[in-house]
């Protein structure tokens, strides 16, 4: 059974998420999430963090979490971070 999560986001991300263009969500993992979940984006205003009215609903799919990541070195995470990368199909591609 699916938890439904709600979670707010600045209008600039959430206008991004609409469009296609942002197929990811980064987040502080200070709460649960698993794949088939529901995270509710509740859309907030870049200049007054309001609601603007909007809310979109995502299924969860893969869920990744770092703190116990260690591939590198502290100092190499201290000195580049890190990346996150969204993975589209790419054009014309098999």
């Amino acid at each position: 059974m699916s938890t439904v999560i709600s979670k707010k986001v600045y209008s600039r991300y959430f206008d991004k998420i609409v469009s296609g263009e942002k197929t990811y969500e980064v987040r502080l993992a200070d709460w649960d999430c698993a794949p088939g979940d529901i995270l509710e984006l509740v859309d907030i205003a870049d200049d007054t963090r309001e609601p603007t009215g909007r809310v979109l609903r995502k299924k969860v799919g893969t869920v990744v979490r770092t703190k116990d990541i260690d591939f590198w070195p502290t100092e190499a995470i201290e000195k580049y971070g890190y990346q996150v990368i969204s993975l589209l199909p790419e054009e014309g591609a098999a």
